[in-house]
């Protein structure tokens, strides 16, 4: 009986030789892409305002990004089975770099809405050929450091993208989205050039692939796909949505909410590289706890606060619970996948993508009808599932090397 008929996790090893070169650029090539995302999504509003958006239009401009994500998600494992996961994250790149540039000289609100359509389609591919190709890349007892290095370029890139966009914007408005096609383009370059060597013939066509009935079998899969549910529904939904409303609403402005944020991604990203070494040290099962743990007790938390000191430290303590979820769900979809091809990477995907598109919309009529703790618990319950559901992989001891 193999490991994916146990569901149990992966064997990892306590010595860990360097991680594949391979790792680092796809993490620098999701820096630039984040960079460059933070560069336009803070000047976006103000520029779709230009064209007479008024907040209902701002607000349809910023999801239709994400619901494209989500409608292009299925196509992604078949376009990377047929030609292969580097092409397609090279075209994904090349189709964002383009969107940028167009929505740059863009002349009216039904243009910007087109060109930001053709940029969510660019971003799926991007992303979830990115992951399976890292995932092809790196040996199963590296996964954990892999996904967190990868990581930390994308937390990287959206810490430092925000504050120059708006030096960017200074000079004019569509100067950012200029700078993020020019990124875009260097990136799809650096993928090209360097994404070709036989360490990534794995993420070329014609290899093996895996159904997704086989990987809804897997109670490794499951378990990963429900905690990234649960990651989208509380970053996009509670952290993103929410969080700003009740930082207003103590009579703070925008300001205090930039800082929240910030301090937390400072957290999560210096501890991203540790929280990959403990996903291969420890094994996915107690990362998978740990950090649906901490990351519930968190947000449950954040439901009782009344102070802005208190809403930072919450935050912060919610970012180290992340830095695991952001690493072990990862490396669970690479013991599973295990270098196939196939819909597993992008089903994985598309999880986050639900809790980002339903989770704002769901948590504002909590909000509405039955007050900020109970829209805050609603992201606490769907960790306590997952939380529940870690529980339920089979414990494997690390393999350590004499």
């Amino acid at each position: 009986m193999t490991a994916a008929d146990t569901g149990s996790v992966h064997p990892v090893a306590a010595a860990q030789p360097s991680l594949p070169r391979e790792v680092y650029v796809l993490s620098v090539v999701g820096g630039c892409v984040m960079l460059g995302l933070g560069l336009v999504l803070p000047v976006l509003p103000v520029y779709a305002a230009t064209f007479g958006a008024g907040p209902a239009q701002i607000g349809a401009l910023v999801a239709l990004f994400a619901l494209m994500r989500l409608a292009a998600s299925p196509f992604c494992g078949p376009l990377g089975a047929r030609f292969g996961e580097r092409r397609v994250l090279v075209a994904g790149l090349l189709l964002c770099a383009v969107s940028s540039a167009l929505t740059a000289f863009a002349g009216s609100y039904g243009q910007l809405l087109v060109f930001r359509s053709l940029g969510g389609v660019g971003s799926v591919l991007f992303s979830v050929s990115a992951l399976a190709t890292l995932l092809a890349i790196a040996p199963a007892g590296q996964r954990g450091r892999a996904g967190a290095v990868f990581e930390a370029g994308f937390l990287l890139g959206g810490i430092c993208g925000p504050a120059l966009g708006g030096l960017l914007a200074l000079i004019t408005l569509p100067a950012p989205f200029v700078a993020y096609a020019v990124l875009l383009l260097a990136a799809a370059v650096l993928a090209q050039a360097v994404l070709r060597t036989g360490r990534t013939a794995g993420a070329e066509p014609r290899r093996d692939v895996v159904r997704l009935p086989v990987l809804l079998r897997d109670r490794r899969y499951l378990v990963a796909c429900l905690a990234a549910s649960a990651q989208g529904w509380v970053l996009f939904g509670l952290r993103s949505a929410l969080v700003p409303t009740v930082v207003m609403a103590w009579r703070h402005d925008v300001a205090w909410v930039g800082w929240a944020f910030t301090t937390s991604a400072v957290v999560q990203a210096l501890l991203i590289v540790p929280a990959g070494r403990v996903v291969d040290r420890a094994g996915r099962r107690p990362a998978m706890i740990a950090g649906t743990g901490v990351g519930a007790a968190a947000i449950s938390a954040l439901a009782f606060v009344d102070r802005y000191a208190w809403l930072v430290v919450l935050l912060c303590v919610y970012a180290a619970g992340s830095a695991l979820l952001n690493a072990a769900p990862a490396a669970l979809i690479g013991d599973v996948v295990a270098g196939r091809a196939g819909s597993g990477v992008a089903v994985f995907s598309m999880c986050t993508d639900v809790g980002a598109v339903v989770g704002p919309v769901v948590v504002g009529l909590i909000a509405e009808r039955a007050g900020v703790p109970a829209a805050f618990g609603s992201g606490a319950a769907l960790l306590v599932v997952a939380f529940t559901a870690s529980w339920t992989l089979t414990r494997v001891r690390p393999t350590r090397r004499s």
